[in-house]
């Protein structure tokens, strides 16, 4: 059975998201979603574990032997994605019943559901499968469940965001894909690590280059990097509480580990960053939408498109640590995809309490709800702490990570730069505290009472981890630090066979 756990993790929640659709039952699926989840993160757990043991996994499908069939490869990077991507996944939906009763018609709960597990199915063969296409698969099973929760919100605005969002996912998509029938061209095969053994970058091959410029334009927009993130704001304010609470944390972390193992696992670092100046280009688009991105955060009076425009300058964090290229650099990008994860997931499920009990997300409604709703408002400042990067919070380690990395390049102006953007962060988070605990009451805020315990237990369960990571760094820059040292060859990662 434990020999099964690689190709389980994912055909379990796959099978059971149309099983919920024949259900239809409220009550029996919510349960069964529950269950799901909860089983789904158990496995990672397993799966984490026996590769800190023994080593990266290999999963044949069907016994068929790469490069001949399809390969699930669980190392140390993916299978510490898989572990916050399903932990994640498990704790929100267990938050969830209060806010989609609100939020989402009943007679929708259960389509709710199945396309909760069919993009946490997406989100987790993405980080298994050894198969590029399979990754376009992948991404596309959990980019479609996606639009369709977002178009799930209750205003007529969220079938609007949830099409645009489609528009621009599939642009992205359309990139990728023509970037992997470019290398099946080329190559013959689309295993992972065959491809990276076929493909010469020192060839001058046009082929190659135009496929690697295809494949990172197109993650660049399922990323939402900067200035590529267009579509990201209106999805995060748009979409209901839950839906954004678990994409915000999960989907564009994972784009980010596809686009390291794209970078480090087909075309080596030395065409990407050495042949081709993509560092740079990072580098400055990275600092242009951290700034950009936190500045417009800065003037939002919805707190969840505040929350987005900081997620797009989130993600700027983490590639920069990726356009260090070396080992400090890498384990800041990727302690960041975890650290940043638990931060803005707990911020979101933090507001989504307040636009249970308040109706709205607005700063001018929540003025003075740290009076009635005090432990929803105590959370939102812990969060907002780790999103500054104060000593003892899982940002701080991030952050840490990036400008020691940063000073080992003798890239002065950038560690400068960081500490100032901080700074912003500062302003943006402040402004909603002030809001909660120094402005008169609204007429809101004044019949508002505290979220409810089902709500408040698995907010807190993810705003104190952001403590917890930020004080015991042993398994988030620890195995970070594995990750980066198993992409740069400088230990035996397994590979992607």
């Amino acid at each position: 059975m434990i020999e099964q756990l690689p190709i389980l993790i994912i055909v379990i929640p796959l099978l059971s998201a149309p099983l919920f659709v024949l259900i239809g039952n409220r009550k029996i699926v919510q349960l069964l979603a529950l269950a799901v989840s909860w089983v789904v993160f158990g496995i990672a757990i397993a799966l984490l574990s026996r590769v800190l043991e023994r080593g990266p996994i290999s999963y044949e499908l069907g016994n068929w032997p790469s490069p001949y069939g399809i390969v699930y490869v669980v190392d140390y990077l993916s299978s510490f994605v898989i572990l916050f991507v399903s932990a994640l996944g498990a704790i929100v939906l267990t938050y969830a019943p209060p806010s989609i009763k609100q939020e989402i018609p009943l007679s929708k709960h259960y389509l709710f559901y199945a396309m909760y597990l069919l993009c946490l199915t997406g989100l987790l063969g993405m980080c298994i499968t050894g198969d590029l296409f399979n990754v376009f698969v992948f991404l596309e099973i959990s980019s479609l469940s996606s639009y369709a929760l977002i178009s799930l919100g209750k205003t007529r605005r969220a079938p609007v965001a949830a099409l645009h969002y489609l528009i621009i996912g599939t642009v992205g998509a359309t990139f990728f894909l023509i970037g992997i029938g470019l290398l099946y061209q080329m190559t013959g095969t689309l295993n992972m690590a065959d491809i990276a053994s076929r493909v010469n970058p020192d060839s001058g091959s046009r082929t190659i280059l135009v496929a690697f410029a295809f494949m990172t334009v197109g993650l660049s927009v399922k990323m939402a990097v900067f200035p590529l993130h267009t579509w990201l704001p209106n999805a995060y304010t748009q979409a209901p509480s839950v839906v954004t609470s678990f994409i915000a944390a999960t989907a564009t972390k994972v784009s980010v580990y596809a686009f390291i193992r794209l970078v480090f696992g087909i075309f080596t670092p030395q065409f990407a960053f050495e042949k081709l100046p993509l560092d740079q280009a990072l580098m400055v688009f990275s600092l242009i939408g951290i700034f950009v991105a936190s500045t417009a955060a800065i003037y939002q009076t919805d707190v969840k498109r505040m929350l987005a425009y900081s997620s797009v300058a989130q993600i700027g964090y983490m590639l920069l640590g990726v356009s260090m290229a070396n080992v400090s650099g890498l384990t800041a990008g990727i302690t960041h995809l975890f650290n940043h994860a638990l931060i803005k997931g707990g911020l979101f499920m933090v507001v989504g309490c307040f636009a249970l009990r308040i109706g709205s997300v607005k700063l001018d409604d929540l003025r003075g709800a740290g009076k009635t709703m005090p432990l929803t408002s105590f959370a939102w400042v812990i969060g907002g702490l780790g999103l500054i990067g104060v000593p003892m919070t899982a940002g701080f380690i991030s952050k840490w990570l990036l400008l020691t990395a940063a000073l080992e390049l003798n890239w002065w102006p950038v560690a400068v730069l960081m500490l100032f953007s901080s700074l912003l962060a500062l302003i943006y988070i402040w402004r909603v505290v002030e809001v909660l605990y120094l402005a008169e009451p609204s007429a809101r805020a004044k019949s508002a009472r505290e979220a409810p315990l089902m709500m408040l237990v698995p907010t807190y369960v993810v705003i104190g981890a952001t403590i917890v990571f930020g004080c015991w760094t042993v398994y988030s820059a620890g195995l970070a630090h594995n990750a980066a040292m198993a992409l740069t060859g400088l230990v035996e990662s397994g590979g992607m066979p």
